[in-house]
């Protein structure tokens, strides 16, 4: 006798929040603000286990950087998503065509799409969680949250304190045990938010794709700072070498190498000795964070030894050692004169690791970023609003930050999403609320409808409204 098995702890969990969305599709603006609130209270509650948790996964993360780049944008874009959240969800008028629809009207209505699920990277694991989130939320949805296998130690606390918060039919975590992140992407969600790496990322929307689920891809790439001849050099490297050290350049919106105009580069080069040594004095720093594993560690110390022995100059930044296999730290350094077809150039770098490319130029900067995939950002530096707008029209990105790194990723009101291979789709701002929203047409028409003398037998009265139509 063949026996039914049961299902598995994910299609239990998307079983139940399917029934609880079909029981109540779409929760009140009230409904939707009391789960912002709750969030953002579960955060401010537990901000110090938090960042513990976080820091235990990464060996050490600064508590400062897990405040200021997790924390505070979950707490402060709650509170922008609610300010907005009335005005997004007020359906939409749209004009309709008097001369055949007379007194018709037309509305793009907001509605909850259902269950959304969302794969989360260990870069910055509760911002990538609870951000979404927020939007999902704000558009009436349920969420099931897969965390990564680097962040054990908080996938286990959000797991254990969150039901407290909000129940399960609206919202569950799950920690990658081996096969997880497989069975979640083959889920029937009503939509997947996924944020990573793009192999994965091509993986994810193959398996989505059996169930014709949409996708949201946030991927990476190598951001391009571009560093125009008239702008201030220590301005430039003060602003790129903060963006870059940031959680130790584990970032993939961060500056991934930086073009400087070629007579520039040595003075740039000394300008950020001197800046990395007064913010990190040494390696054990407690600002500094460390790299978040044995592989990621081995693969960045593999890939300067790879550029040094290609003919790169590889300059550690900080006075002592260079990398350290315990902590799993390595020091900020700039690579000078790295070829192209080098491990640093060829792959997203994601470290504490800058390549300077010098440039005679800004043609040939063009050029060289054309020729590679889209990145995730663009990052240029200048003072001529016409040399930043041509950099701005002939340069594809998924976003942009002028005479700064970063930024555009913080800003409440800006959508954050890829082009190409660094991503599809956006969230962040109402482009989010959207994003996690079905927004649907909706025709309503009069007690008496024009096209009443455009039925069938068509006689001369149709002749004449359709010449008039079409005249």
């Amino acid at each position: 006798m063949n026996q039914t098995l049961p299902p598995s702890p994910l299609e239990a969990a998307l079983a139940l929040q399917r029934q609880a969305y079909l029981a109540h599709p779409v929760p009140s603006l009230a409904e939707r603000t009391a789960d912002l609130r709750t969030l953002q209270r579960f955060v401010r509650e537990h901000k110090d286990a938090l960042c513990g948790a976080i820091s235990a996964d990464y060996g050490h993360r600064s508590r400062h950087e897990t405040l200021l780049a997790e924390v505070i944008p979950v707490v402060d874009g709650i509170d922008h998503v609610i300010k907005h959240l009335s005005g997004w969800m007020k359906p939409q008028r749209r004009a309709v065509d008097w001369r055949s629809f007379l007194g018709a009207s037309n509305r793009v209505v907001a509605q909850p799409l259902g269950v959304v699920g969302v794969i989360v990277p260990w870069n910055f694991p509760l911002n990538l969680s609870l951000v979404p989130l927020t939007y999902i939320f704000a558009a009436g949805n349920r969420a099931m949250v897969k965390m990564s296998e680097n962040s054990r130690h908080l996938a286990a606390y959000l797991i254990a304190h969150m039901p407290a918060y909000i129940p399960a039919e609206k919202l569950q975590f799950f920690d990658e045990t081996g096969g997880v992140g497989i069975a979640f992407s083959q889920l029937k969600f009503d939509h997947l938010l996924f944020t990573g790496s793009g192999q994965t990322g091509r993986a994810v929307m193959a398996a989505a794709a059996q169930n014709l689920c949409p996708v949201t891809l946030e991927l990476g790439g190598k951001s391009p700072a571009i560093v125009c001849d008239d702008f201030p050099l220590r301005t430039a490297a003060e602003r790129i070498m903060y963006v870059k050290l940031l959680n130790a350049g584990q970032i993939c919106t961060t500056v991934d190498h930086a073009w400087l105009p070629a007579a520039k580069v040595d003075e740039f080069v000394q300008l950020a000795r001197g800046i990395a040594r007064q913010r990190y004095p040494r390696l054990d720093s407690p600002d500094f964070t460390a790299i978040i594993d044995q592989r990621a560690f081995e693969r960045l110390v593999h890939a300067l030894q790879d550029a040094q022995e290609r003919g790169a100059t590889v300059l550690p930044l900080l006075d002592g050692p260079a990398f350290d296999a315990a902590s799993h730290k390595i020091a900020p350094h700039i690579v000078l004169d790295a070829p192209p077809d080098c491990l640093l150039m060829q792959r997203e770098i994601f470290g504490p690791i800058l390549p300077l490319c010098g440039y005679t130029a800004l043609e040939q900067v063009i050029d060289q970023v054309n020729a590679g995939p889209r990145p995730l950002a663009l990052y240029p530096f200048s003072h001529d609003k016409a040399q930043v707008q041509s950099l701005i029209d002939r340069v594809m990105s998924g976003g942009v930050s002028v005479n700064d790194a970063l930024f555009h990723v913080a800003q409440h009101d800006l959508p954050f999403g890829g082009v190409g291979d660094s991503g599809m789709g956006h969230y962040h701002s109402r482009e989010g609320f959207e994003t996690f929203s079905k927004m649907r047409p909706v025709f309503y028409q009069t007690r008496f409808s024009t096209l009443k003398f455009m039925w069938p037998p068509y006689g001369k009265l149709a002749e004449r409204l359709l010449a008039f139509l079409i005249r």
